[in-house]
Parts: structure tokens; sequence; C-alpha cells
């Protein structure tokens, strides 16, 4: 898609943005966002093994500490990586497509919702073990669950996660989606696997979409196509999850004996609507395809840009002393949902 359907959908969704957000402080710093946002756009295109969003990070990370960045372009920045994620994540769901989920069936639901429980788990019992923070453990477990980067863009601005633990979180899932990509075409081989399975493996335990792609095509046509079906019903799954942090993040203390929570509407992130409403948009085909392929494409850019600017945001030095734990669980996450996938493939008897 051209740069300038990306800009046209930037200066024509900026106005209808958040109370306060598109204001002369912060026009400098979103300004420079985008403008580093159309290299990383590009690798991600040239790269898909690397894509957009940790092109995006890296570059606002050589930004802020090689280069410096002036005090005046940083609210603009800030509410680049707060409320242009936001947009994002709702124009997202013009890609998201429900019909997917019938197409596999109730075979491939159990597999993903199999190795989403055991990501879950093991981000918060080792998590927990290792000392990685609790937003930490939130975004390496949704990440190795359901898709990488996107999904830990869904939860970040829902648990208020900071622009370290989402740069950490990212590159960590990065890096097991590299990993994957390689070492998964080989072992199906070895394994003797059948399309299917390795389809049904690589789709439900590699993270990133084109890494998925990436290994079900190496392995062989069918496999590939197993693999992207697959990994399209699992990207949905960022549709209940985000529901349910958000859900978790309005509950406020107990108020009395017969009451226990109570829902603040005034706190709840209600760009998860949107995001809903656009995937239910897509699904019935009330839109043409081509403009909810630009809108998706835009998030996809948006995306990008407020991961430039949680890289401009980020502390290296920090990033680098903590990430050896968060390694440690997106490490233990990958293996844990790799088992698992296989696993419950031979229960089902998937051969």
């Amino acid at each position: 898609m051209s740069v300038l359907y990306v800009l046209a959908a930037f200066l024509i969704t900026l106005p209808i943005a958040a109370k306060g957000f598109y204001v002369r402080k912060n026009l400098g710093g979103i300004v420079f966002c985008v403008a580093l946002s159309i290299p990383a756009w590009y690798v991600g295109q040239k790269l898909p093994m690397i894509g957009g969003p940790v092109a995006g990070i890296l570059i606002g990370i050589l930004a802020s500490n090689l280069l410096g960045i002036h005090e005046a372009l940083n609210p603009g920045i800030q509410a680049g990586s707060k409320k242009i994620l936001q947009m994002a994540i709702v124009l997202l769901g013009f890609q998201m497509n429900l019909n997917n989920l019938m197409i596999l069936g109730p075979s491939a639901i159990a597999l993903i919702a199999s190795v989403m429980v055991t990501s879950f788990l093991v981000a918060r019992f080792v998590g927990t073990a290792a000392g990685v923070a609790r937003n930490g453990k939130i975004l390496v477990g949704v990440g190795s669950a359901i898709c990488g980067g996107s999904a830990i863009a869904a939860a970040a601005p829902v648990i208020e996660a900071s622009d370290d633990e989402v740069a950490s979180a990212i590159s960590t899932i990065f890096l097991f989606n590299i990993i994957a990509a390689l070492v998964f075409p080989a072992m199906g081989r070895l394994a003797e696997m059948s399309d299917v399975r390795f389809g049904m493996w690589a789709g439900s335990a590699i993270n990133d979409t084109s890494s998925v792609v990436a290994a079900g095509f190496s392995f062989s046509e069918a496999a590939g196509k197993t693999a992207t079906v697959v990994k399209l019903i699992r990207t949905l799954m960022i549709i209940p999850v985000v529901f349910v942090l958000a859900l978790l993040k309005t509950k406020n203390g107990p108020q009395d004996a017969g009451s226990h929570y109570r829902f603040d509407a005034k706190i709840f992130p209600w760009f998860v609507v949107g995001f809903l409403i656009a995937c239910v948009v897509n699904s019935t085909n009330m839109l043409p395809s081509a403009a909810t392929s630009i809108w998706g494409q835009t998030g996809r850019f948006f995306i990008i840009t407020a991961m430039v600017a949680i890289g401009c945001g980020a502390n290296l030095k920090k990033l680098i002393k903590q990430g050896g734990r968060t390694v440690l669980l997106g490490f233990c996450c990958a293996v844990s949902v790799t088992l698992v996938s296989l696993f419950i493939q031979a229960l089902l008897g998937i051969r």
C-alpha cells in the first residue's frame, strides 16, 4: 500500500482522537514519529521476518539514545505511544474476519485454546519465579499465546504498560519468532510430519504471522495454507483476551459485604469496543473490501508509529539490565506452546 494512502488516513483520523490529543504541543512529536515510521514501514515490507513494529522500536531507540530528542517533542511522543496505539487497534479490527472461526472446526479451536492456556500459566508462574513484573508477564504471555507483536500492542494500553515493558516483550517475542521460523521446517521433516500436522503445529505454536507463513510454506504449499488459516483463527483470540483484560482493569476494590466489585466506565478502555465493532463490520462485509483493507493497513502503520514512540521513550540501560529475565520467560513460553501443540494434536488424532 502506498504511504500516501496511510498519511491521508492519518490526517483524517487524527482529529477524531481523544480530547486533548490533537493540540499544538503534541504536533511536533507526532510528526517526528510518523516520519520515522516511514523507513520502518519499508523495512517491514522488504524484510517481513523482522517486521515493521520491531524496526520501529529499534529506530526509536536509536533516535533517542544516539541522536537525542528535543524536549519539545516529548509530549507528542508520549501521545503517540498511547493515543495513536489505541487508534491503531481500532483500525486493525478491519483486518479481522470472524468467519475464519468456522473453517477448521473444533479441532483447531481446541488446539488453540490449549496453547493459550499453557502460555498464560507458564507466563504467570515462571514469570513470578523469575522476578518479571506483572505487566511483563501479561505481555509475554499474550504475545506467546496469540500473535506476538499485534497482541502485545493491543494489550499494552489496556494494562497501561510502560514503554520499557512493551519494548522488552516485543523484542523477546521477535527473537523466538525468528528461531521458530528457521527451526520448525527442519524439525517437521525430521519427524516426517504430514502437511496438515505441520501446518497445525506451525500455526498454533509460532507467534508472528510472517514467521508462520515463512515456516509453513518452507515445508510445503499445503502446510503453508493450513498454518495461515490456523494463525488467523488464533489472531481472533485477541478479541476476548483484550476484552477480559479491560474488564479486569475496571474492577475496583470491594465496597461492602454484598458487593465485591464495581464496573467503572470512566477508566474502561473504550477503544476495545471500537475494535470489536470494526471486526464485526469487516466480517459482515458492510463496507467495500478495498475500504476495510486500507483502514486495516493504516492500523498496521499506526502500530509502527506507536512502536517508534515507545522506542523513543524506552530506557536502553534498563532494557539491557532486565532483558535476561524476560528472555528466559519468553523461552519457557515458546518451548511450552511448542510441546503442548504436538501433544494436543496427538490426543486429537491429527496426522
